[in-house]
């Protein structure tokens, strides 16, 4: 009898013990739930609550639970926060999207081949790129993107319109533009192909001007010039024309190394800018100084962007370079790619200032000659702006 009492007790004290462990899981696991949220808030005054009540509710009551994809939902969150800063080139990539833009720094992917950016809010063609499909269906810089297939630009980022533009070569995208010259938009169809970018190209013109066109600062840039700047310097060049309209813009690094090329050494290139009360960077010309005493001008378009209109206002700054064209796009702010567990996280942390400090964001340079195409001048093949690049070094 004794042993059957002491055989039931120990169950009993056995059951609690098991009652007491899972109640304490519980707490603990509840308390550590509150407590994680905690962890991932940088503020006390941060509250999570609402994103989880939201997240709970979703899952426990959307009509199509099929559609319900936990990492897409975060995704999302995590997108919507940084979209929350109005800055459009501070973006959130997912895993797939991080690829996609890798595959723009590289210079070869698939698509129509031009270069997008948001000007007063509007989707904006900054520049369609050399040999594309957008430059030969006729898109121009400055176009308006009014839809993209049947979706409204209205309120769209440019990484969520890169990907309605995206696609593989052969199939079709429409794009309803809208020109400041025409009294309707347009609707335009666009297969899409392999877009390879090449970075520059150079011809002589009138035996003694050496004509450089730009299309990008990409990886390849600075030895591409660096080669055809040997040409140019065994060639009867004595002058040079430095086309930069509708290049959107790369590397920083690679405008520098250029720019090192018509400088002196230890000349200010940019200022890097983080605002008040930081210092700022300054990035100065190393290079070669080997076209520092050719005559120089440099032709700059609603489509020069970034590292373009760093390189006009490097050149106007320092030697007093003449800009020729039309007011560039006005893109002078710097970006960091943060690699991120997940995707990575393109973020803006300063701005661009020309070596006089004159900045460059929403704001563009200036040229000193004012030269605007037309549409008679592009359907005849007019190029009115680098005639007066021309005119100009004949008298230099």
């Amino acid at each position: 009898m004794f042993f059957l009492k002491s055989g039931i007790r120990k169950s009993i004290i056995l059951f609690l013990l098991i009652i007491a462990v899972l109640i304490g899981f519980g707490f603990g696991y509840y308390f550590g739930e509150i407590e994680g949220k905690r962890m991932v808030s940088p503020s006390n005054e941060l509250d999570f609550s609402l994103f989880w009540e939201v997240y709970h509710t979703l899952q426990e009551k959307y009509v199509h639970p099929e559609d319900f994809d936990s990492q897409k939902i975060i995704y999302g969150a995590i997108s919507g926060m940084v979209e929350s800063l109005e800055d459009p080139y501070t973006v959130f990539f997912d895993p797939e999207e991080a690829k996609i833009f890798e595959e723009d720094v590289k210079g070869v992917f698939e698509g129509v081949g031009m270069e997008i950016g948001l000007r007063s809010g509007q989707l904006t063609v900054i520049a369609p790129l050399e040999e594309t499909p957008a430059q030969k269906a006729g898109l121009r810089a400055g176009d308006k993107i009014m839809k993209i297939d049947d979706t409204l630009t209205v309120d769209i980022s440019i990484d969520e319109a890169v990907k309605l533009i995206r696609g593989p070569k052969g199939t079709e995208v429409s794009l309803t533009i809208y020109r400041e010259d025409w009294k309707e938009t347009k609707e335009i169809k666009i297969i899409r192909g392999v877009i390879e970018i090449p970075s520059l190209d150079w011809e002589l013109l009138d035996d003694d001007i050496a004509y450089i066109k730009l299309y990008q600062f990409s990886e390849k840039a600075s030895f591409d010039f660096k080669t055809a700047s040997e040409e140019i310097l065994n060639s009867s060049a004595e002058k040079i024309i430095l086309d930069l309209r509708n290049n959107p813009g790369g590397y920083l690094g690679v405008a520098q190394n250029i720019a090192g090329w018509f400088l002196e050494k230890g000349q200010i290139v940019a200022i890097e800018d983080f605002g008040e009360n930081k210092e700022q960077e300054f990035y100065k010309a190393r290079g070669t100084e080997k076209f520092l005493s050719y005559p120089v001008v440099v032709l700059i378009n609603q489509g020069s962007a970034s590292g373009s209109e760093i390189l006009a206002g490097a050149l106007r700054d320092n030697r007093g370079v003449k800009l020729i064209g039309e007011r560039s796009f006005g893109k002078g702010t710097v970006q960091v790619l943060e690699e991120l567990r997940e995707g990575s996280l393109k973020i803006t942390i300063a701005n661009w200032l020309t070596p006089n400090g004159e900045v460059l964001n929403n704001k563009g340079l200036e040229p000193d000659i004012e030269i605007e195409m037309t549409k008679e001048d592009y359907e005849k093949e007019k190029d009115p702006q680098l005639e007066k690049a021309i005119e100009i070094l004949k008298e230099m």
